[in-house]
Formats: structure tokens, C-alpha cells, sequence
């Protein structure tokens, strides 16, 4: 073929609900997104052999293997791609950097300060166009994208306030199994790294700014939980259910951030409201193809929030899909990730949230969880 484009080789190191969404970003974006790379699903890596091969077969990856290290040998790959557990992310991303391949990391970027500090570093001391980037997906919403260029245009004005919450409730039931999301030396955080790295981070996109101090509390409501591989035992819960902290921004935002999975009759609800001088924005990962928009420059009788269907070409990333008013879904933003991650090979250009950035909302967990062991009424992020 003569116009074909070369080959970006992958290797995805874990397979489980992560697994499969990346999975879907990489097999997708090139069908629908002009790539200077051809993404290849060369590699799947995990634990278990017949559960590897099974996720291989499903999802279309050519090899497997069950030791990651095959991927950092392998002068044949280009990208790893992270999405185990976080008590891993360290030894592979940095391992990954050091032999030259461009590394893709779900987050939170570790699950530790420490550990994410040494990422970055290594991500900064990677050779001249080895690229990093951490998986904060949910920028890639056009919904929350359109957000972002509307606060940047100036059509709130001056931005004074964020009101942040991601509610969940698959832990409401307590005798939901012990998961590895349960247990510190996995996890690292419940609720705080799992779901509450992402209201940080899209608050930080959304606003162009970054938090600097909070004063947070964490709490855990259910103490023991069923064992996977012996339901009639329990054992302890090591991570917080909920937390919740006031947080204050560099450019003078004040902030009020929750993250739950106790939040009985929320599925996936990620809710940020930015409120400005002339307006504001409201967006729910609930309701994924709208924005709310509200102008309070408008007259008296036509004030109130607007719906906006972020379904028309005109809208990030939508006109490389279907015709306008057509709505998209979950996975689409595992694609504009895959898509931007690749483009910015392509261009030589770091990334964004690069691993510095994500070392940035790492700092932010460990004030909150600083604060609120210490009963601290404030904390910086530093």
C-alpha cells in the first residue's frame, strides 16, 4: 500500500475494566481519526494465562504474555500502556521510560507522592522524544473539552468558584466483596485516588487553574468486607468510602470537592459547576453529551440555564464522528485519548496531563489525606 503509514506498536499491561477501555480507544481511533501512526494491539499482558488469552482473543491483541517485563525487552515496542493496579505503576512506567518507550498511565499517577515524584522525574529525564502522559479520559469529553474553551474565552468572566463531586454507590451494599480498590497496599486511596483524582483534575483543566491548599476529611463507613475467595470471611477495609475537602486555588478560586462510592443511587456521576463573574457551567458525566450554560449578562426574562447539546461538528473532537445531533458515549473518550497520546508522538510534543501533571494532583491527594489525618484545618499542597 503505498501510502501506508508506519506502525506504532503497543503493549497494554493489564486487561480488566481499564483493559478493555483502552483496548476500545486504540482499535477505534485510527478508524475514525487521521493518525500519523498505525496503533497496532500487539501485545496484552496480565497475570493469568487463560485469562490473558481469553482478553487478547475478545479485543483483538495479537500476543500475549503474562510478565510485563516482556513489553520493556521487546525492542519491537513502542508504547506501554499502564492500567493494572497503582502499587505497580512506578516500577513499570519508570522501567518503561528508561529502555525508550512512550508510556500511556491510567491514573491516579501512583500511589504515593514519593512514587509519583520519581515518575515524573524519569518521565522528564527520558530520552529526547520519549513521551508520557497520564489517563485523566474525562478531559476528553467534548462536553467537558467545550467547558474548558467557554472558561477560557471569557464567557463566565472572572471564574470564582468550583463545586466538585464524583458519586458512585457500588460500595453502598456491605457485603460488596473486598476488591483490591479496598486495600491500601493496592489502591492507596478508596474513594480520594479512585474517582476524586478526576474532579481535581478536570477542575484544574476546566478553571487553567491549580489548587494549592485544602482541608479535607476522610472517612470509611464500612470496616470489613466479604473476601473474593471466601465470601463467609471478612476482611479489613483499608482505604476511605468517602472524602471531602475545601480547597483554594492560585489564581484565587475557591473550591469544594467530594468523592464517594457510598452515594446511594449515583452511578457514574462526576458534577462540576464553575461559577464567574457572568455566568457559569455545569457538567455531569451523567448526562455526557450536554453542557449547562449560564449568562447572567442576559436580560432578567431570559436568564436560567441553558442546555447545550455538544453534538455538532463545530464541538471538540465531534466532527470526526457521526452526523450532528448523534450522541456519544464512555468510550469515546478512551479514543480521543488514543488519538491525542498519538498526535502527540507524531508532533514530538509533550502530552497533556503529562506525568507532571500528574504528579501535580498527587500533591493535592496527599495534602487531603495530610489534613485530614492531622484534624488540619489547612494544608498546602507543596
Amino acid at each position: 500500500m503505498p501510502n501506508q503509514k508506519p506502525a506504532l506498536k503497543i503493549a497494554l499491561i493489564g486487561h480488566g475494566f481499564m483493559g478493555a477501555a483502552h483496548s476500545q480507544g486504540w482499535r477505534v481511533a485510527p478508524r475514525f481519526f487521521d493518525l500519523p501512526f498505525q496503533p497496532e494491539m500487539t501485545l496484552l499482558v496480565g497475570r493469568n494465562a487463560a485469562g490473558v488469552d481469553a482478553a487478547a482473543e475478545k479485543w483483538g491483541w495479537s500476543e500475549t504474555s503474562t510478565d510485563w517485563r516482556t513489553a520493556i525487552e521487546r525492542e519491537d515496542i513502542d508504547v506501554v500502556d499502564i492500567v493494572t493496579p497503582g502499587n505497580s505503576h512506578a516500577e513499570i512506567a519508570i522501567a518503561a521510560l528508561a529502555a525508550g518507550k512512550h508510556v500511556l498511565c491510567e491514573k491516579p499517577l501512583a500511589n504515593t507522592l514519593e512514587e509519583a515524584e520519581a515518575m515524573a522525574a524519569a518521565a522528564r529525564n527520558a530520552d529526547k522524544g520519549v513521551q508520557a502522559m497520564v489517563g485523566f479520559t474525562y478531559r476528553r469529553v467534548p462536553a467537558a473539552t467545550f467547558a474548558r474553551d467557554l472558561v477560557a474565552s471569557g464567557a463566565i468572566g472572572q471564574v470564582r468558584q468550583v463545586r466538585a463531586a464524583y458519586l458512585q454507590d457500588w460500595l453502598h451494599d456491605d457485603r460488596s466483596p473486598l476488591t483490591w480498590r479496598l486495600q491500601k497496599e493496592h489502591a492507596g486511596t478508596g474513594a480520594l485516588g479512585d474517582i476524586g483524582a478526576h474532579a481535581v483534575d478536570l477542575s484544574q483543566f476546566i478553571t487553567g487553574q491549580r489548587v494549592v491548599g485544602v482541608s479535607g476529611l476522610l472517612q470509611t463507613f464500612v470496616d470489613e468486607r466479604p473476601l473474593l475467595d471466601a465470601p463467609t470471611q471478612l476482611g479489613p477495609v483499608s482505604v476511605d468510602d468517602a472524602a471531602a475537602f475545601t480547597a483554594r486555588f492560585d489564581g484565587g478560586i475557591v473550591g469544594t470537592f467530594e468523592a464517594t462510592r457510598m452515594a446511594t443511587g449515583r452511578k457514574n456521576s462526576l458534577r462540576i459547576e464553575v461559577s464567574g463573574s457572568k455566568g457559569a457551567i455545569s457538567f455531569d458525566l451523567e448526562n455526557y453529551n450536554s453542557l449547562g450554560y449560564y449568562d447572567a449578562t442576559a436580560t432578567a426574562t431570559r436568564q436560567g440555564f441553558t442546555q447545550i447539546m455538544v453534538t455538532e461538528p463545530e464541538h471538540p473532537y465531534v466532527s470526526a464522528w457521526w452526523p450532528t445531533g448523534h450522541t456519544l458515549g464512555y468510550e469515546h473518550g478512551f479514543v480521543h485519548q488514543a488519538k491525542d497520546f498519538i498526535d502527540a508522538i507524531g508532533a514530538g510534543q509533550q502530552p497533556e496531563p503529562s506525568f507532571d501533571d500528574g504528579h501535580q494532583v498527587q500533591c493535592v491527594l496527599d495534602a487531603v489525606q495530610r489534613s485530614a489525618a492531622s484534624n488540619s484545618t489547612w494544608t498546602t499542597t507543596a
